[in-house]
């Protein structure tokens, strides 16, 4: 592109990607970090020349945020990407004005690069993909004889920013989202603006092991232990009667063809009525857990899920409302939706890095925005021998945590504990 084309350059936003800049706010920034921690300490002017490097790749992120008549939309930003030293909380709103207008932030600290993405921009498994660049950058920079010939070649990609959902949605699916709200966590939250970050830091091998002796995958093994754990910690001290509901997002490019870059994930629900399906033990909860994913991880049932959301965003009433009257409406709409989850759990799965840069990272990390009625969200990903599970959090107390680490002290799972300090888990 030339400079007169860069700045007429605009996109429409994704399906998905049309409801946060509604929504958003601070109380919902709708943001999630990815951080890595490496083997030395950061060199900022290296990471800036990492990040510029890497939007230059993937210049469909080079964008800012405007507002439409009916919908907002993209257009090219031509200002500089800013890089700061970790100051704040993370999965903060980003406050377009003190960002240069981009939808990601990018700091650091000591040892550890983070990126904040806000929603609208990409999903978790693409921001993987462009925060992966960003890494290999800054480690061929910070290396440059052991990686010359890595500075002399691009990298090349198959992206898009096609609208994945318009493409594969079925306009006869029907819904099947439950009309029954979730329980809500209870307590007493911590002040306005903080949020507890805790890495529980899991050993891969014994993890996969104690998952496979139960005939369970991962994902699913770690829900039935967070199921537990808040029915442990929270549900039972408050007799909790709704059913405690863990929203799972699913990367839909598992399931349909899509080469976009844009959002293209949704989600299955497990519902857990612990006191009508009578699951008041692990191996019950675990057991009811397998056969939800299996029924619910069906490609119908998929297909329906993803075309209901589809329906809501193409709806010609919707459409046709002006955005200044859509956004009261969207965001009252969004506050009840989210009565319908008590937590969300993200697992992105391996972060694969090609073997010459794994001598210079220790970890990969997730986190996701709590928000004032899912107080706490979880999250993980795995990276060689270990899986960081992340429970960020404005809950004044770690109950939920600490029983989350010793069910799998328990079990002989070696763990580790790592935190931002808000809570102490070890009290």
């Amino acid at each position: 592109m030339n400079d007169k084309k860069e700045k007429l350059y605009w996109r429409r936003l994704d399906n998905s990607a049309k409801i946060f800049p509604i929504s958003a706010g601070k109380k919902y920034s709708t943001v999630f970090r990815l951080s890595v921690v490496l083997k030395e300490k950061i060199q900022p002017p290296i990471l800036q020349i990492a990040v510029e490097k890497a939007l230059e790749q993937y210049a469909l992120f080079k964008v800012r945020l405007k507002n439409g008549f009916f919908w907002n939309y993209f257009e090219y930003n031509p200002k500089k990407i800013l890089i700061e030293e970790e100051k704040e909380y993370p999965c903060k709103y980003i406050e377009p004005k003190e960002n240069n207008h981009y939808l990601f932030k990018v700091t650091y600290f000591d040892k550890k690069i983070n990126i904040d993405i806000f929603h609208s921009l990409t999903d978790g498994n693409s921001g993987v993909m462009f925060f992966r660049e960003i890494v290999y950058n800054y480690i061929e920079l910070a290396h440059k004889e052991e990686f010359q010939e890595e500075l002399r070649r691009k990298r090349k990609f198959d992206i898009s920013t096609e609208d994945s959902y318009i493409k594969n949605y079925d306009k006869k699916a029907k819904g099947n989202n439950s009309s029954k709200k979730a329980y809500k966590l209870v307590g007493r939250m911590i002040k306005l603006g903080a949020i507890s970050a805790i890495h529980e830091i899991i050993d891969l091998p014994q993890l996969k092991q104690e998952a496979k002796e139960h005939e369970a995958t991962i994902t699913q093994y770690l829900t039935a232990v967070l199921i537990y754990a808040i029915y442990q910690a929270n549900y039972i001290k408050n007799k909790g009667k709704k059913p405690i509901k863990v929203c799972i997002p699913v990367n839909l490019k598992k399931y349909f063809p899509s080469n976009t870059i844009s959002n293209f994930f949704s989600y299955i629900t497990i519902e857990a009525e612990m006191k009508k399906d009578q699951i008041d033990t692990f191996d019950k909860i675990l057991h009811f857990v397998k056969k939800e994913f299996a029924k619910k991880l069906e490609p119908q049932e998929i297909q329906k899920t993803m075309s209901g959301n589809v329906k809501l965003g193409t709806n010609p009433f919707i459409k046709l409302i002006p955005l200044v009257l859509k956004k009261p409406i969207v965001r009252l709409s969004y506050l009840e939706i989210r009565k319908y989850t008590t937590t969300t759990f993200s697992n992105i799965g391996r972060i694969g890095i090609i073997g010459k840069y794994q001598k210079y990272i220790e970890d990969f990390l997730m986190l996701i925005a709590p928000e004032p009625v899912e107080k706490i969200k979880c999250s993980a990903c795995s990276f060689e021998n270990h899986i960081v599970f992340t429970f960020t959090s404005i809950l004044d107390d770690c109950a939920i945590e600490k029983e989350f680490y010793k069910f799998l002290k328990e079990k002989h799972i070696t763990v580790k504990i790592e935190s931002n300090a808000i809570l102490d888990i070890e009290k």
